[in-house]
């Protein structure tokens, strides 16, 4: 599976209550659901009017699907091509 970076532009995300927050997930978790392993969230980062989603997945057709069942619409869908943290300095 691929990794992908999805920007989304949701405005007032950051002021959104940890109920909104639950809804979000659930729905996200409904069409993960619905799609099978072909698609995993990882996690999200809330910063200002967006977030930033990580997922793994077999394609970015399943990243719009997922999308598309969720009703959470994406701006901008990146592969990860690479990932870098500390430990890549002792290579």
């Amino acid at each position: 599976m691929k990794r992908y970076v999805i920007e989304r532009d949701i405005p007032g995300i950051g002021s959104f209550s940890v109920t909104e927050l639950c809804g979000a997930a659930r729905a996200s978790n409904q069409a993960l659901a619905t799609i099978g392993p072909r698609v995993q969230w990882q996690h999200s980062y809330v910063a200002g009017e967006k977030t930033f989603c990580i997922y793994l997945a077999e394609s970015e057709e399943e990243i719009r699907r997922h999308s598309e069942l969720s009703g959470i619409p994406f701006t901008k869908i990146t592969e990860v091509s690479q990932i870098i943290d500390p430990l890549t300095a002792n290579n």
